[in-house]
């Protein structure tokens, strides 16, 4: 099984990940960082585990795991 782990702290609030992702899976949260950022969530329901969020993030906030290997 897939699980998505985001490193909120490393988030900059770009909206890159929110923009690319085609399943609307990922959201702004009111939650603001201690850099003063709103933070991201994702809808694991809606998540597909595709990559692109990994992909386009320039602030290495995601990684998936499939199974036992990391992304």
């Amino acid at each position: 099984m897939s699980k998505i782990t985001l490193r909120t702290e490393n988030c900059k609030a770009c909206g890159n990940c929110v923009r690319n992702c085609k399943r609307g899976a990922l959201k702004f949260t009111e939650e603001v960082n201690a850099k003063g950022y709103r933070t991201i969530a994702v809808d694991e329901s809606k998540c597909i585990y595709c990559g692109m969020c990994y992909t386009v993030c320039p602030d290495y906030v995601f990684s998936i795991e499939e199974g036992s290997e990391t992304v």
